[in-house]
């Protein structure tokens, strides 16, 4: 697996690992990106995505009136 160099701040890596109770900033940022990206697979499966657009469309027949 690839790997990526990042640089962040000090204390948004220590408030990271605290509220996701890892003990390593990577372990925190890891977490965080995997829940993240799991939470808009999860949304795009509810929602649709751009592709579905088609469904959107007002191809719904007119109302008739009185």
């Amino acid at each position: 697996m690839a790997q990526v160099t990042v640089t962040l701040d000090a204390n948004l890596a220590i408030d990271a690992m605290m509220l996701s109770g890892t003990k390593s900033p990577q372990d925190a940022v890891e977490l965080i990106l995997r829940d993240y990206l799991a939470r808009g697979r999860r949304t795009e499966t509810r929602t649709g995505d751009a592709a579905d657009g088609h469904r959107l469309t007002a191809d719904r027949p007119a109302v008739q009136e009185g």
